[in-house]
């Protein structure tokens, strides 16, 4: 496979993706890869589409620089994200990685406006397209040049998974597209004397400020603060849970300041009548070494859990009950009685999906409702109650 052969001659280490010189390396070397194809197909498809004098095959060649451009914002986003950090970025510059693919999205949408203008005119001064043989197959050629571009930014961009490699892995499919359909209409040139070209070239341009839409979507999300990854929710639930002691997590949050750049806190409930010292150790470690394994930076906080008595189980079994009444709550947590003597403090968090996430009144009424049905039985307790929201 000729993608892994580049992989293997031009990225030292290549097997080692978590180390950010490594990741950079691959960045480059797909941004190098990307000028130079689209620049070759830019200077065939713009002397074919002067050859011919079609506006569809010209504007696709504008496509191709524009795609070029990109690929050298793409090569300076990973240098920039690359940056160690600093007093003002104590937490890197990774995000710069999200920002050139942003730029390469609004570039892609510019070119799209400005076709959309040139296909409109030819259609309304529509112009003779000489269909030629050489000029066909070279289009032909083209197509496959920019389907494998196509598949070597999925490989790399999987790789080392990089959002900005996979959306011009996208983009590049997307031009393997519209170029088929500028080739279509430049064949149809030949039977045809209507002004196809010019429907064409809109179609083209239109195809082109959706892809440069959809990338915007895609780049915006992790800028904005999307959900992380359920995969690794699953991963760093599940190994914090193998320490012993730790028998629950909660209120996990995950900042994502750039591949490679995670910062994660989560509650884990241990048990209330453990030496401080030794359950501190298994914290300890727990940060250290989950850190490590997922490439992130893990802040794990100790939530002691009462000693189940027959009061806290039958009560807790009660609300239980009360909550499953209300869809929006997905789960409890740090439930305990707190006092002595006739009244008592009745202490719990409930985590409510950001689906159903309510107003500030909402959230009122909510936690008076589940207060009113608990005192219908356990008149004597002073419910406190905290609603957390699912990050994840």
């Amino acid at each position: 496979m000729f993608s892994n052969f580049l992989v293997q001659f031009f990225v030292k280490d290549n097997e080692n993706v978590k180390n950010n010189k490594v990741r950079n390396s691959y960045g480059t070397l797909g941004g190098i890869v990307g000028i130079i194809i689209n620049s070759m197909l830019f200077i065939l498809k713009f002397f074919v589409g002067m050859l011919v004098g079609s506006i569809a095959i010209t504007a696709d060649a504008f496509n191709n620089l524009s795609d070029a451009a990109s690929s050298v914002i793409t090569i300076a986003g990973f240098k920039m994200a690359n940056k160690p950090p600093d007093a003002e970025h104590p937490f890197g510059h990774g995000r710069f990685e999200y920002i050139s693919a942003l730029i390469v999205a609004f570039l892609v949408m510019f070119v799209g406006i400005q076709f959309v203008k040139s296909s409109v005119q030819r259609i309304l001064n529509p112009e003779t397209i000489t269909f030629e043989l050489i000029p066909f197959i070279l289009l032909l050629i083209s197509i496959s040049f920019k389907f494998w571009l196509s598949l070597f930014n999925k490989f790399i961009g999987n790789k080392i998974n990089s959002s900005a490699l996979k959306a011009s892995a996208t983009d590049a499919l997307g031009d393997v597209f519209t170029s088929s359909t500028v080739v279509l209409s430049f064949l149809l040139a030949k039977f045809t004397t209507l002004p196809i070209d010019g429907y064409i070239g809109v179609l083209v341009a239109l195809a082109i400020l959706y892809a440069g839409f959809s990338l915007v979507r895609e780049t915006l999300n992790p800028l904005l603060g999307e959900a992380p990854d359920p995969v690794l929710v699953s991963s760093l639930q599940e190994m914090i849970l193998s320490y012993d002691m730790i028998s629950g997590v909660h209120d996990l949050i995950i900042h994502n300041y750039g591949p490679g750049r995670v910062i994660a806190s989560v509650h884990a409930e241990i048990p209330s009548d453990i030496d401080i010292m030794e359950i501190h150790n298994v914290i300890d470690n727990a940060e250290r070494e989950v850190s490590k394994k997922l490439n992130l930076h893990l802040v794990i906080h100790m939530d002691p859990i009462c000693i189940v008595t027959d009061e806290i189980r039958e009560t807790r079994d009660y609300v239980e009950t009360v909550l499953r009444k209300h869809s929006c709550i997905k789960s409890l947590h740090d439930f305990r009685i707190v006092g002595d003597g006739d009244i008592k403090n009745l202490i719990f968090d409930i985590v409510v999906s950001n689906k159903d996430s309510k107003s500030e009144l909402s959230e009122e009424k909510l936690i008076n409702e589940i207060k009113t049905s608990i005192k219908e039985v356990h008149n004597h307790y002073n419910c406190v109650i905290t609603v957390d929201y699912d990050y994840i």
